[in-house]
């Protein structure tokens, strides 16, 4: 077939194709929709079906047809986006004459990956330096089978094993650095990234291992628990969700995903049965990863740590799904600290927990109220404080009515005093955007800025920065800071942890 991209665009219609990941309205002639590319409150994202082209009006600006769709949605090169629709299409690609340079990079970086994923489970099961490891994952209850279908391998604590065994393979040192699989000294010496950890490889949709998460399994004071690979051209943290190469059909069978925040919490859930599980790298639900699982379904239900740490996570990803139009959910064991736990300790009362999920906005007028139980106007107030912000951004006014009237009943109180505090929430949010974005541009010595500066200093200048990092990054998010230098700093940082 001489132009196979002609085809696949003849074959399927944008309308349905976009469809299926966003939701379209009719406007007229053509249908519209909010910008899945940047954040917005007014559609100006346009599909026109005489032309079968999409374009946004708004801030990316970003267009063209269902493969340049396809590319922006998933990340991907042109060859990618092409292989992937022609399957679907049923289009066979033959004498493609085009060099795709980046897909060339991205499955030299693959091939990477999948052969050092090889040689970290050779390790674990094949050599004496992987039997700790082995009686560490027999301690969890991880079986050997499931060992092997998450490919689970070992780093031997050597300074360059791995770094010999993929120049053996005809790879050069800086292509393996910017692979994130070695770091380079000070000296200009090139060294493994990951040594002595359990590896848990990071997988894409498709299969591909794009990075690695390595954890220690002996506690050492001086030693994060977990190394990731940092950024590199096929590895975006806020893009992956550990599992979903394994969970996705059962997310679409189910019509459900049920996120959380360990690979553990994934891998043992799926040893007993329970498929439908990915984890989020730290405990920050992103924007990336929810367009990910918009993919398979339109609801998610958080299943995080019993912690503060884990209600803070769930107040921070609540706001991005209700923008993407989600049905989220929230689950709690009451029995364990996570759901690793949970489902080793008792199968039977896990399923039934899972069962009993309920709405996020239901889960914090729950938590509120257990936190203020007494029946005095002070504490009602307090429960306002903490429920009424999250219920002023329900974008649904079939689902905020009825919260309304929900909350107004439990505070006995008027829904128009809930309405009038709610546009008053709007009006301060309005406000605070607008003085953000002037003390961005100017204002350089702030109070606020002073403050982010110290915070960085404390967590650098620490004996354990990783830990004091961890307790910092619980709360804050890079993109809380003003200036776009701390930002990137902490960014910077996240990734190398």
């Amino acid at each position: 077939m001489e132009n196979p991209a002609e085809e696949i665009k003849k074959r399927l219609d944008i309308v349905d194709f976009i469809g299926s990941f966003i939701t379209l309205k009719k406007s007229g002639r053509n249908f519209k929709a909010l910008c899945p590319f940047h954040q917005e409150k007014t559609p100006s994202f346009i599909v026109s079906p005489e032309r079968q082209i999409w374009h946004c009006f708004g801030a990316c600006s970003e267009g063209g047809d269902v493969i340049k769709f396809l590319m922006k949605w998933e990340n991907i090169s042109f060859f990618e986006a092409l292989k992937e629709l022609a399957q679907k299409t049923g289009v066979r690609l033959t004498k493609i004459t085009f060099e795709d340079k980046i897909w060339k990079k991205k499955e030299r970086f693959f091939t990477m990956n999948y052969l050092a994923s090889e040689f970290f489970e050779y390790i674990l099961h094949k050599t004496s330096y992987g039997l700790k490891a082995l009686d560490y994952l027999k301690g969890r209850k991880i079986n050997i089978s499931t060992t092997k279908k998450f490919s689970l391998g070992y780093a031997p604590q050597s300074w360059d094993s791995l770094l010999k065994f993929l120049k053996r393979k005809q790879y050069e040192e800086e292509e393996i650095l910017e692979n994130g699989l070695i770091v380079k000294g000070e000296r200009d010496n090139f060294y493994d990234r990951f040594r002595g950890r359990l590896i848990f490889p990071i997988k894409d949709a498709r299969d591909n291992i794009i990075g690695f998460s390595g954890r220690i399994f002996e506690e050492k004071e001086k030693e994060a628990k977990y190394i990731n690979t940092p950024e590199t051209p096929i590895y975006h943290k806020r893009e992956s969700l550990f599992g979903i190469n394994l969970a996705k059909e059962a997310i679409k069978a189910e019509k459900n995903v049920f996120i959380v925040e360990g690979e553990f919490d994934v891998i043992s859930p799926f040893q007993y049965g329970f498929s439908n599980f990915v984890a989020v790298k730290g405990s920050t639900l992103t924007r990336e990863q929810l367009m990910v699982l918009k993919r398979y379904t339109d609801r998610i239900t958080l299943a995080l740590d019993k912690d503060a740490a884990g209600e803070e996570a769930i107040k921070r990803g609540m706001e991005e799904a209700e923008r993407l139009e989600f049905e989220t959910r929230v689950v709690i064991f009451d029995y364990a600290k996570d759901p690793d736990e949970a489902v080793i300790k008792d199968q039977i009362k896990f399923k039934k927990t899972l069962n009993k999920s309920v709405t996020i906005y239901d889960f914090l007028i729950n938590a509120s109220v257990k936190k203020y139980p007494y029946d005095d106007p002070f504490s009602k107030k307090k429960i306002a404080d903490e429920v009424v912000p999250a219920i002023s951004k329900i974008t649904n006014p079939i689902i905020q009515s009825y919260y309304v009237k929900k909350v107004a009943r439990i505070l006995d109180v008027t829904e128009v005093s809930l309405e009038k505090l709610m546009k008053k929430i709007k009006q301060k949010n309005k406000q605070s955007s607008r003085e953000f974005f002037i003390r961005k541009r100017g204002e350089k010595n702030s109070r606020e800025i002073i403050l982010e500066k110290y915070i960085l200093s404390l967590i650098f200048q620490d004996k354990n920065p990783f830990k004091l990092a961890d307790v910092v990054f619980s709360i804050l998010e890079p993109t809380d800071f003003l200036l776009p230098s701390y930002q990137q700093i902490c960014q910077v940082f996240l990734d190398f942890k």
